[in-house]
């Protein structure tokens, strides 16, 4: 099966791509593009899959440079493929022929983009990353290295979309105490609980930050099974693990 990548036309002319789980070797609950080596899938599946992810960017396999998440504001730059694993949630370079990559289940994949000054980045965001400040310190290491924020682009990939994403009051309190204001990302659900926008939240606090364009291409994790995986989907049918989806830029 041919490999279904999602693109921006805000990012052009960038090379990018959003992979969704079509077009994999793995199978069973991971069935198709698992790129997640932190999952209990095979090995070997996982190498395959990331193999052509490569090879659909027109990179070596060990040019596809990612860090181990950990939902932080932290921020790597690089300039050659990473020989370990960095614990960071955000990744920027100006070096040609790197893909910067980025896994997600739910979070937000944000890939980032000054092509006048030949940037990019790419971060991982969920909810406890762009609170800490994920989003803007990806702008502010671009920075460092020639960008311009008012000439970069940002665009969130497939996440978890407000209609989805049930949370409780203690998840409110929280956003509420960092700015009142955080209450028009919130809708009511049933009893006390109330759905959470993490894709609107992240496009405000990107225009805040004063990016030239940011946009989410709309597409929901949950909610399309055949198409992406899910984090929340695999605990709600009482999966053992779930896949991870895999979304890179490079120059």
């Amino acid at each position: 099966m041919t490999l279904e990548i999602l693109t921006s036309t805000a990012l052009r002319p960038i090379r990018h791509g959003f992979f969704t789980r079509k077009g994999g070797a793995s199978s069973g609950i991971f069935a198709g593009l698992n790129c997640g080596h932190g999952s209990s899938d095979q090995t070997e599946a996982v190498a395959l899959n990331r193999r052509r992810v490569a090879e659909a960017l027109e990179v070596p396999p060990d040019a596809l440079v990612g860090v181990h998440q950990v939902h932080s504001p932290d921020v790597v730059t690089v300039e050659e493929p990473l020989t370990e694993r960095v614990k960071a949630d955000a990744i920027v370079t100006r070096t040609p022929g790197i893909a910067l990559t980025v896994l997600t289940a739910d979070c937000q994949p944000v890939l980032f983009a000054d092509p006048e000054a030949g940037v990019i980045g790419a971060a991982h965001a969920g909810w406890r990353g762009t609170l800490a400040g994920v989003l803007e310190s990806t702008i502010a290491a671009m920075e460092a290295l020639g960008a311009e924020r008012g000439n970069i682009t940002a665009v969130i990939g497939p996440t978890i979309s407000q209609r989805a994403y049930e949370v409780g009051p203690e998840f409110l309190d929280a956003f509420l105490a960092e700015d009142p204001e955080y209450d028009r990302f919130f809708a009511g659900g049933e009893g006390d609980r109330a759905m959470f926008d993490l894709p609107g939240l992240s496009l405000h606090r990107l225009r805040e930050a004063g990016v030239r364009e940011a946009e989410w291409t709309r597409h929901c994790t949950y909610s399309d099974p055949d198409r992406f995986y899910s984090y929340r989907r695999s605990v709600h049918r009482g999966e053992a693990d779930y896949g991870r989806l895999l979304s890179a830029i490079r120059l």
